[in-house]
């Protein structure tokens, strides 16, 4: 499985890797983007099974790149990995098609269940 993690902290998204491995989801090709314009680049020339995206980054926001990605006819899995965990936030990403919203700070059990829950 390929995944793709976008988020504008380099920190971050080692954080997110390392705690996708600790949630036994280690193994598969990561690819990283620094941000929303870069993330959909590479969805289109990379292809990953999954999205893990912060919502506020530059260029682009996660939502955007969610809508941009849905209203292209891509289907791919799309998950929030952000600081922002507001019931609002977490209606406006599910009504643009993000499978979970996982808030900052998170443990490799709440990655574990959300992948479980769409079947990754």
């Amino acid at each position: 499985m390929k995944i793709l993690v976008a988020d504008d902290s380099r920190v971050m998204r080692q954080i997110v890797i390392r705690t996708l491995r600790q949630a036994g989801r280690g193994g598969h090709d990561i690819v990283e983007a620094q941000d929303g314009q870069e993330a959909l680049d590479l969805v289109r020339s990379e292809a990953p099974d999954l999205v893990l995206s912060d919502w506020n980054m530059p260029e682009m926001n996660g939502i955007d790149v969610l809508t941009s990605l849905r209203a292209s006819g891509s289907q791919v899995a799309f998950g929030f990995v952000t600081s922002e965990g507001s019931e609002e936030m977490r209606a406006r990403a599910a009504q643009a098609g993000a499978a979970f919203l996982i808030a900052k700070p998170f443990t490799p059990e709440a990655f574990g269940e959300a992948l479980a829950g769409i079947g990754l």
